[in-house]
């Protein structure tokens, strides 16, 4: 390869998973396809990050994008929580922070469905043609107010997280797919989203090494095959550079200290914790200087690659510097079966494994299980006041309300008018209404009994990690008009306290980590059950639900 060859398989950039431009969910950051391919070829792009589309779909554009490039493409996804978060049709897991409410009663057990989440993420990952998981977290996050890594994260201790972590990081070594440990040197205890500013974590360094650093010692001593490097300045350790772009964190601590040999990818360029940081092009010279091996999603590739090019040709870096991150990319894609020899010649026509047209037994009973031992419940279940009869002919000022609130009506994967969380109540006379976080005055203007559930949870791009003051206010008034009859959480168990603080203590309420269907209809089957689970409080209430009862 000549120099900008290889300075080309430094770059992932991000392509729509869907086949047709028509499809894409995010033109501002994915590129046509005649633009892709040319990109592919011209610049010999070592990999892409992929968004949208089906499971079966991406077989297809997995394939494609392959046999667009000059050298065996490593095809990586955010897939923290299953494949079928991401691309629908195989399994989609309950967010990593339920695992850690199982080890509370049953650690082993909750290290058993770790080491399966990662075995099962894998395995469905590359029978899609991903073989780059950027995956698990092991950020600590210990900050309730986070609104980026919340239940993204194992946990709120380094020790739960790192024992989590890593059994992932094994479960997941059963198939050729590498694995990245996110994001360093910490993300956990930041109340800002990098994805819209720069976080500062303004810890001393004993504090950071006994918080924040022990799950990435873990990883690394798992075998975790890539470090994703955080957005955020850590002022003792560097008060100049964030740490995507700090030589000492990445090169002094991680390398050095810390003896990581893997791959050091940067976290997304296109984030406004970097963009508001330093041009493009100072961004891709300093990554590289600071000890980055793949820049991830940068803005536009050619920039990155031509200003790390003239870096070379100015002796700003060096090219065996660039020889040394190409190494390293090739020792990673050789794991992968799809490299000859020493060199980055192809061996063989990328093979996939055959695909399911559903989600695996095993993947579907591992989701069941975690959602139910993770699982909490309290009140007062023996009341009749939640279970309305059903009766069609009532008017709609007679029937009950089913208030959902999401997030964005438009962006929830998890919610159709199939979805338990509408359908079952929809079978007792309750009457669906939806609204999002944007439109809660309309709560109080009804006054029919209420069952109120809530899809709440920190997300990138989201800002806020729990409520507003104007969406506490809305429910502090629906509680207190006595309407409320009953109230399911989905997603944050941070909501949940705040409601907890609030409610009577004989209001049912039923909490759930995950949002997805299946999610949905092990709440409600608990909820409107017809046996009295009165005595259930708290997570007893999964001993009386069967694993794979999911009707009404």
């Amino acid at each position: 390869m000549d120099l900008k060859a290889k300075i080309g398989q430094m770059i992932v950039v991000r392509a729509s998973g869907n086949l047709f431009d028509s499809q894409r969910l995010y033109p501002q950051w994915e590129a046509d396809n005649q633009t892709l391919q040319r990109w592919l070829k011209e610049f010999n792009l070592g990999g892409v990050i992929l968004l949208g589309g089906g499971a079966v779909e991406l077989q297809t554009r997995s394939r494609q994008l392959q046999a667009w490039a000059n050298t065996p493409l490593l095809i990586a996804a955010d897939i923290e929580e299953g494949v079928g978060q991401r691309f629908a049709g195989l399994t989609w897991l309950p967010p990593p922070m339920a695992l850690s409410a199982i080890t509370v009663k049953d650690l082993e057990l909750a290290r058993q469905y770790a080491y399966q989440m990662g075995e099962v993420t894998a395995q469905e990952a590359v029978s899609i043609g991903v073989n780059w998981l950027l995956a698990p977290v092991v950020d600590v996050n210990n900050n309730s107010e986070n609104p980026v890594i919340n239940i993204r994260a194992f946990g709120d201790r380094p020790e739960i997280v790192s024992c989590l972590t890593s059994a992932f990081i094994e479960g997941a070594k059963s198939v050729p797919i590498l694995t990245t440990a996110k994001h360093f040197p910490g993300h956990g205890d930041t109340a800002t989203d990098s994805h819209l500013d720069l976080p500062v974590l303004n810890h001393d360094a004993a504090r950071l090494a006994e918080i924040e650093l022990p799950p990435f010692t873990s990883a690394i001593a798992a075998g975790v095959d890539s470090v994703m490097t955080a957005h955020l300045t850590i002022p003792v350790w560097d008060s100049e550079q964030p740490a995507t772009l700090s030589k000492i964190i990445l090169t002094e601590k991680l390398r050095q200290e810390m003896g990581f040999t893997g791959l050091i990818v940067t976290d997304a360029l296109i984030m406004g914790g970097i963009t508001k940081y330093a041009a493009p092009e100072e961004v891709a010279i300093r990554a590289v200087e600071s000890g980055v091996d793949i820049l991830l999603m940068p803005d536009n590739p050619e920039v990155a690659i031509n200003s790390i090019f003239a870096a070379v040709r100015t002796g700003r870096l060096s090219e065996e510097r660039i020889e040394e991150s190409c190494e390293r990319i090739r020792i990673a894609k050789s794991k992968l079966n799809c490299l000859e020899g020493s060199s980055m010649v192809p061996s063989k026509p990328i093979q996939l494994e055959p695909i399911q047209l559903e989600p695996s037994e095993q993947g579907l009973a591992l989701a069941t299980n975690i959602l139910q031992h993770s699982l909490r419940a309290g009140g007062n279940f023996d009341r009749q006041s939640f279970l309305p009869e059903s009766n069609p002919q009532q008017s709609n000022s007679q029937q009950f309300r089913n208030l959902i609130v999401v997030d964005d009506v438009l962006n929830s994967s998890f919610l159709n008018s199939r979805s338990s969380a509408i359908a079952i109540p929809q079978q007792l006379g309750y009457q669906k209404q939806i609204l999002d976080q944007n439109s809660l005055d309309l709560i109080t203007k009804d006054l029919r009994p209420t069952l109120l559930q809530l899809f709440v949870r920190g997300n990138p791009f989201r800002g806020q990690a729990g409520l507003s003051p104007m969406a506490e206010e809305q429910y502090s008034q629906l509680v207190q008009s006595e309407h409320l009859r009953a109230i399911v959480v989905y997603g944050s168990p941070y909501v949940l306290d705040w409601f907890l603080n609030l409610i009577p203590a004989d209001l049912p309420w039923i909490f759930s980590y995950g949002q997805m269907d299946i999610a949905q209809a092990i709440v409600l089957n608990a909820l409107f059950s017809k046996e009295k689970i009165e005595t259930l409080a708290d997570d007893q209430i999964t001993d009386k639900l069967a694993v794979t009862d999911f009707g009404f």
